[in-house]
């Protein structure tokens, strides 16, 4: 839905409603890598789950997301059912040391999708 929605908007006479049509400059999916997987997928190991990762060329930015890992992780901890649970993910990481989390969460990895010349930084998500 997103990609189609992205698609309308570069096209005025869709929803002229929505105001003037725009071209988006970017779209990315969220992804692991295969080598960015690190701690997470023995963790999913355990308890018969894997990641779905992609090949490294393919997640075109990795971004740090370090100064927002205390938000990030109250949002998983929202998630108290599943938080409570031993397979799913947020019960996995609420399980582990800090630091071991910290590791895990801390870094965000993405899949450039179309739309516009690619940046030269791979850090950043910006066109």
């Amino acid at each position: 839905m997103t990609l189609l929605a992205v698609e309308a908007a570069a096209h005025g006479c869709l929803y002229p409603e929505a105001g003037p049509p725009w071209e988006v400059s970017a779209l990315y999916a969220a992804t692991h890598s295969k080598s960015g997987v690190g701690l997470l997928g023995p963790l999913l190991e355990r308890v018969g789950k894997s990641v779905l990762a992609v090949d490294d060329t393919l997640a075109t930015a990795r971004v740090d997301v370090t100064p927002w890992a205390d938000i990030k992780w109250a949002a998983v901890l929202a998630h108290r059912g599943e938080v409570a649970r031993e397979r799913p993910l947020p019960g996995i990481l609420a399980r582990l040391s800090e630091a071991e989390r910290r590791q895990i969460i801390c870094l965000e990895q993405f899949t450039r999708i179309g739309f516009g010349p690619a940046p030269t930084a791979t850090d950043q998500l910006t066109a």
